[in-house]
This record gives C-alpha cells, sequence and structure tokens, in this order.
C-alpha cells in the first residue's frame, strides 16, 4: 500500500491532468501551424509556464476529495433514482447434460425458487436449465450484462437471442413484454461458470407506456479502458454506457432516460490491479453515483477505506480517486440524473401510482402482454448456437 504522501503526490498530480466526465463532449478545434520562430518562441514560453506551473502545483492545497457515504451491500443491491435494482450473479456449475442442463443431482433445492447458491450455483427459478423462465415487466427498463457464460433471451414479441461473454442487452419494457433469461450451460466436459449483473433503470412517466424495444450491444462494441498510474499499474474501465475520454457507447434504446446526454447515465465496470491508482473523473453536480465494490480486499476511495462488499455513494461534481488494495479489485459504477418522480412498484411492474400499477396487473391478466409465442416457458438454443439476436420485425443481428 502507498503511504498518505504517495496519495496526496498521486490527487496533485492527477488533477494536472485529468479533464471532467461531461455529460455532452465538444471537439477541441485544430490550431493552424506556426512559423518556425514563432514555435520555438512558443515552445520556450511553454516550458516556463510549465515549470512555474509544477512549483505552483507544490504550493497547491491537496484536490478537493468528494464526500463518501459508505453501508454494507445487501441483496439486491441498493440503487439510488434513476435505478431501481441491481443484482451480481455468479455461478460455478457443473458440465452441461444432454439438455444444457447440470450434469449432478438438484436433491436438496427448492427447485423452481433456488437462490441456495449450493455448491456455488443456484438454479433461480428454473427446473432443467438455470434461469428465468417466463414472465412479464412494464414500466422500466432492464439491462443485462453477461460477463460469462450465455444467456437465452426470448420473448412475447417473437424476438430472441444468445449473448455473453461480455455482451449486454438492454431491453426497454415499456407498455408491457414478457420474457425468458436461461443461463444453457454448454460445455459438456468442463465446468460452466456465468456471471452477469442485472440492473432496472426507470423510466420516466411520459416514456412508461412506449412500445417495447430490445437492443444487444456486443462486446466487440463495447468500449474497453486500459489506463496505466505513475507506476505501471493498469485500470480497466469498461463502458457499457457512458462516453470516457471520448470514446462514445453504444446508444441506448431511444425512449431510455439514458438516450439524452443531460441525463449522465453511467454504466462501467471497473478493474484495478493490485494497488493501481486511477481517478474517476468529475460528473455534473446532481447526478447520483454509486460505487459497488464486490470483490477484492480492499478499497481506498478518496481517501475512504474500504472492506469488500460495499456501496459507496460518492459526490459526483469532485474527481473520485480508487486505490486498489493488495489484490485485484472489481468494481461496478452506475450514475445518472435522478428522474424525480413518485414510483409505484411492485414484482415485476414499476408505475407512478397504485392506480397504474393495479392497471398493469389487469392488463397483464387481460392480453399476457402479447401473448406466448414459444413451445416453452424456459427456451434455449441448440447447444452449438452462437451469439445472435433475431428482433421483433424479423431483423438478424449478430456480432461484427
Amino acid at each position: 500500500m502507498s503511504t498518505d504522501l504517495d496519495r496526496r503526490d498521486f490527487l496533485v498530480g492527477t488533477a494536472a491532468t485529468i479533464g471532467a466526465m461531461g455529460c455532452q463532449e465538444t471537439p477541441q478545434a485544430k490550431q493552424p501551424p506556426q512559423p518556425k520562430a514563432v514555435a520555438r518562441t512558443t515552445a520556450r514560453k511553454t516550458h516556463e509556464a510549465v515549470q512555474e506551473g509544477a512549483e505552483t502545483a507544490m504550493k497547491q492545497p491537496p484536490v478537493t476529495l468528494p464526500s463518501v457515504r459508505i453501508q454494507p451491500l445487501t441483496f439486491p443491491w441498493q440503487t439510488p433514482d434513476p435505478f431501481l435494482f441491481c443484482v451480481h450473479h455468479l455461478d460455478r456449475y457443473p458440465a452441461g447434460d444432454e439438455h444444457m442442463a447440470p450434469s449432478v443431482s438438484l436433491s436438496g433445492r427448492n427447485i423452481g425458487s433456488d437462490f441456495s447458491g449450493k455448491d456455488g450455483w443456484s438454479m433461480y427459478h428454473g427446473d432443467t436449465v438455470p434461469g428465468f423462465p417466463r414472465h412479464p415487466h412494464r414500466g422500466f427498463e432492464t439491462v443485462t450484462v453477461a460477463r460469462q457464460g450465455h444467456i437465452d433471451h426470448s420473448d412475447s414479441l417473437g424476438a430472441t437471442a444468445r449473448f455473453g461473454q461480455g455482451d449486454a442487452q438492454w431491453m426497454t419494457a415499456g407498455q408491457g413484454i414478457v420474457h425468458a433469461e436461461m443461463f444453457p450451460l454448454r460445455a459438456r466436459d468442463t465446468p460452466n461458470t456465468a456471471e452477469l449483473f442485472q440492473i432496472w433503470l426507470n423510466l420516466p412517466q411520459k416514456d412508461k407506456m412506449v412500445k417495447p424495444h430490445f437492443t444487444m450491444f456486443w462486446h466487440e462494441t463495447i468500449p474497453t479502458h486500459r489506463l496505466p498510474d505513475a507506476e505501471g499499474k493498469y485500470t480497466t474501465i469498461t463502458t457499457v454506457t457512458g462516453a470516457l475520454d471520448g470514446k462514445l457507447t453504444p446508444t441506448p434504446p431511444p425512449h431510455s432516460w439514458a438516450s439524452d446526454p443531460k441525463n449522465c447515465v453511467a454504466i462501467w465496470t471497473i478493474e484495478l490491479e493490485p494497488g493501481a491508482q486511477w481517478m474517476i473523473p468529475a460528473t455534473e453536480l446532481g447526478v447520483n453515483r454509486s460505487i459497488y465494490f464486490y470483490e477484492g480486499q480492499e478499497l481506498i476511495v478518496a481517501g475512504k477505506t474500504l472492506s469488500s462488499h460495499s456501496h459507496v455513494i460518492v459526490e459526483p461534481q469532485y474527481p473520485a480517486p480508487l486505490q486498489a488494495g493488495p489484490d485485484v479489485t472489481k468494481l461496478l459504477m452506475l450514475q445518472g440524473m435522478p428522474i424525480r418522480e413518485p414510483i409505484a412498484r411492485h414484482g415485476p411492474f414499476v408505475m407512478n401510482t397504485r392506480q397504474e400499477l393495479q392497471q398493469a396487473y389487469m392488463d397483464y391478466q387481460r392480453t399476457q402482454f402479447g401473448g406466448w409465442p414459444w413451445k416453452r416457458n424456459d427456451p434455449v438454443h441448440t447447444r452449438e448456437q452462437g451469439r445472435f439476436a433475431i428482433h421483433a420485425d424479423g431483423r438478424r443481428d449478430v456480432p461484427s
């Protein structure tokens, strides 16, 4: 671990080079070429200014650190507005049988609702293949980040997909959709690890009843930044949404709260090598920013030392310095401007009033949100099928 002096030097040095993570970015104008004599004079003045700036930086007090609020992680993880829900699933499944189900006995599990983690994995609501068979949603969005393994998606609009190994699916439930999310165990002779985040992002009242929509963010299109610190230790940031260093991310669905850059929505995974330092750039005042420390021994955030499985709420208007402990440290960051509207929620529906919630249940009982076009409540694709998506309009989408 670095000393307090090392951390102070890190803060002052980084503050001089890091830019704010603005919600909207403006390209820099190119400068015209200069004559050689002017260029030499400019270079000399620049060198003098850099020296003067360095001397001034030594005299400056430490940069302002954001205030942080720390609480233990619960299940599901605590999520401030505009987020509603977040879970991290990590299941180390055994080899799969001919049905891509666990090739071991399921005795002792509460099949249909198995969240036990027995032997390092759960069946969830699956009874053959693990996962979440047919279930409805209305009034919000699901963002599913599949870090390991694969997920088979099927829905009431006739859309279907297989994604995984770093892909993300962004689904706007809107006025109502029914879908299934199953975890096929494709490997026959080796264990099957499945890891994912599922995040629920609220919709404002004006968009609660938009038509359902989903889009795929193939991992080939999701920016990954591998950034060294002064000691050559690396931090890797994967930006599912929310640009970093000017690199744009895939476009969220059109009615998403994240589709407006002014809402500053960001979903980032952050992995620090042992002892690595990195600073989360500042963003707009009023944004809710949460850091979820879910793997590693120790983390320092803005001078505060945390143990693993902590939720940190950070002031957004100041850069937030991070320093990993003695092992690899993994984080999820969620941020966004709050929607600031009333919430009425129960189970799979999130509306603004109790009356709207009751209407959601009545509509689902009456229409099944379009019905279910699949033969099974827990459909999976063939073992050999690779990553793909077929949308409700018949459009086929594959990674490029």
